[in-house]
């Protein structure tokens, strides 16, 4: 196993044991969907059918998914949601819901609302005009009255409460809105009055996906991403190292997500928030890759690795072995 599959398991296994305890011990059941809120790091192609720039339905994205097809996944394979649907015996890959080539039957065991570029905040999924987190919501109702007309309302409602949510959120509401734009920034002086503005959305979106019947929900919160090798890219004066003020506000708004994801738990009757925090384990990785099976761990598979990203990833100009990379 490469590293970055090594590396991936580590916190599918988290997430894997938490959850399959969870639903034999409180019900008996088994997982039986996968469905999927968030941004790139989780979409699994539903861009492809929006018109936005972000997306990434060509070479040399998925090169290494089944057949070599881009899916629209900012990936060279398969993302994190289809491992987790794997590790639970589900199937191999979890489909894009606007995607015409798959129907109801195929979402009712798995189905992903993501869409790169997107965040808690409307204003970012206007940054790329991507689909907003709210409309996120709206497919997932729509897709709960299909889910009932197809297996009946017993059925559906016994799916819905017992699969596993994946939301995986966030960092684009800094690198591509606050940071970037004015408009917040002016509204929001201090980084720390937008975290707690953030927190507010993320506190309403999980309410209404209860209030929906979702129960199980795993959440990953901000990687480091003063590592992300953009950021690394600019940070002239630092020698390319990872920018420390973005890591320490990921780490501050995680904190934040950990203090709300109990309280939810305890205002919630029956909710089973899981705090997946992905941070430590990606730190590892950009400070040891070796450990991890990798050679690289500065910059990225496209180009230079540092700017190119989305639409400017040329496949003229990508590392030989993502595994490594």
């Amino acid at each position: 196993m490469g590293g970055k599959g090594y590396a991936l398991w580590l916190f599918i296994i988290e997430i894997f044991v938490h959850f399959s305890t969870s639903s034999s011990s409180s019900s008996g059941n088994k997982v039986p969907a996968i469905i999927v809120f968030g941004d790139s790091s989780v979409d699994s192609g539903n861009n492809n059918f929006i018109p936005t720039i972000a997306r990434s339905n060509f070479e040399p994205y998925g090169r290494d998914f089944f057949n070599g097809n881009p899916t629209g996944r900012f990936s060279n394979g398969r993302i994190a949601p289809d491992f987790i649907s794997e590790a639970f015996g589900i199937k191999q890959s979890v489909p894009a819901y606007l995607d015409p080539a798959y129907n109801i039957s195929d979402f009712a065991s798995g189905v992903c609302f993501a869409s790169a570029g997107t965040g808690y905040d409307n204003a970012t999924a206007m940054v790329a005009d991507v689909i907003p987190l709210w409309k996120e919501v709206e497919y997932y109702k729509e897709y709960q009255k299909k889910l009932r007309a197809h297996l009946g309302d017993e059925k559906a409602n016994e799916i819905i409460r017992e699969a596993l949510y994946l939301v995986s959120i966030g960092t684009n509401d800094f690198l591509e809105n606050y940071y970037t734009l004015p408009e917040r920034r002016c509204e929001f002086p201090i980084v720390q009055q937008y975290e707690d503005f953030l927190i507010g959305l993320a506190e309403s979106f999980f309410k209404e996906i209860y209030g929906l019947g979702a129960r199980k929900i795993s959440l990953t919160g901000l990687p480091p991403m003063g590592c992300l090798p953009l950021e690394r890219a600019v940070n002239i004066l630092e020698y390319h190292n990872c920018v420390e003020d973005y890591n320490n506000l990921a780490l501050e708004f995680n904190g934040k997500l950990g203090w709300l994801v109990t309280k939810l738990n305890k205002d919630l009757p029956g909710f089973q928030l899981v705090d997946a925090n992905a941070y430590d384990i990606i730190l590892q990785i950009v400070k040891h890759p070796s450990r991890f099976g990798f050679e690289v761990a500065d910059t990225g598979c496209c180009g230079t690795g540092r700017f190119e990203m989305g639409f400017l990833c040329d496949p003229k100009f990508t590392c030989e072995d993502a595994n490594v990379t």
